[in-house]
C-alpha cells in the first residue's frame, strides 16, 4: 500500500491505495504548529481504526502548499511509517510541460490537477479546484499548461464576511432553495453559492473564448465542486479525487523510473 498527502492551507487530504484500488481517504485540518509527533499518532490511529498498519504502507507521496509544514510531515513518514516519502518539488518527473512565465511558482496541488485531469479526460481541459482559493487552470490542444485563474475560495470569502460585519453569523455553505433570502442565513447562503456559481461561469466562458476550440472540457474538484456545479452547465466532470489520484500516478511514474535505474 502506499499513503498520498495532499497537503492544502485549510486540510490534509490523505488516500491509501493498495495497488491501483483506493481502500482509505480521510482529510485533518491543517495546523502549523502540530508536531511530527502529533500528527503521527493522528494518523496511526485512523489507519488502525481502519485495520491498516503502519507496516501495510510501503511507499509515499506528498504534495505541499504549506512550506513549513514540509519537515514536520517527512520527519512523521519515517518515524511512524518507515518511509522516505517522495516530495513533489522541482526533479520529480511530471510529464507535465509548462508553458508559464514562471513554472516554480505554480502551486504543487495545480501542478498534480493538471496531469491526472489530462490523464483522464484529455486535452484540451479547464480544471476548476474549489479550495483555500479557487484555481483555474487551463491544458490547451496539445496538452500543455498555458496558465490560469486564482480567485479568492468560497470558505475564504465567507470567513472575510463574517469577520468584517459585527451582526453576521457563520453559516454553513449549502444551496438556498431561492436566490431571494427570507432572512440573514438565507441571504448570505444564496451570496456565497449563486455568486460563486456566477463568478466560476463567467471566467470559464472568458477562457473558452480566448482557447477558441471547438470542444473543451471543464473538470471541477475539491470541497465545494458539487454544490456549484449543480447551478452552472459549464461544468462536465465533478471529480473529487483528482488530486490524489494524480499523486497516486505520480509515485508509481517516479518509483517505476527509479526502480529501472
Amino acid at each position: 500500500m502506499i499513503i498520498c498527502m495532499d497537503v492544502g492551507n485549510t486540510n490534509i487530504k490523505y488516500a491509501v491505495f493498495d495497488a491501483d484500488k483506493l481502500v482509505l481517504s480521510f482529510r485533518v485540518a491543517t495546523e502549523h504548529k502540530k508536531t511530527s509527533d502529533e500528527y503521527g499518532g493522528q494518523i496511526i490511529s485512523i489507519l488502525n481504526n481502519n485495520k491498516i498498519t503502519a507496516e501495510d504502507i510501503k511507499g509515499g507521496i506528498i504534495s505541499s502548499v504549506v512550506p513549513q509544514l514540509d519537515y514536520t510531515l517527512e520527519r512523521m513518514c519515517l518515524t511512524y511509517l518507515k518511509i522516505k516519502p517522495l516530495m513533489l518539488a522541482p526533479g520529480l518527473k511530471t510529464g507535465l510541460n509548462m508553458k508559464v512565465d514562471n513554472a516554480k511558482e505554480v502551486g504543487a496541488d495545480r501542478v498534480v490537477n493538471n496531469v491526472a485531469a489530462l490523464r483522464k479526460y484529455g486535452a484540451p481541459l479547464i480544471i476548476v479546484d474549489f479550495g483555500t482559493a479557487t484555481t483555474f487552470n487551463v491544458i490547451d490542444d496539445n496538452g500543455e499548461f498555458i496558465g490560469g485563474v486564482i480567485a479568492p475560495g468560497i470558505k475564504g470569502s465567507l470567513d472575510s464576511l463574517v469577520n468584517g460585519t459585527a451582526k453576521l453569523p457563520r453559516v454553513e455553505i449549502e444551496r438556498p432553495t431561492r436566490v431571494i433570502g427570507k432572512n440573514t442565513v438565507t441571504n448570505m447562503q444564496s451570496g456565497i453559492v449563486f455568486g460563486f456559481a456566477g463568478l466560476v461561469e463567467y471566467i470559464v466562458k472568458k477562457i473558452k473564448r480566448e482557447l477558441n476550440f471547438d470542444t473543451v472540457k471543464t473538470v471541477a474538484t475539491g470541497g465545494f465542486s458539487e454544490v456549484i456545479a449543480k447551478e452552472i452547465s459549464c461544468i462536465d466532470y465533478v471529480d473529487k479525487l483528482l488530486t490524489l489520484e494524480g499523486l497516486k500516478y505520480l509515485y508509481d511514474l517516479n518509483a517505476t523510473e527509479a526502480n529501472n535505474k
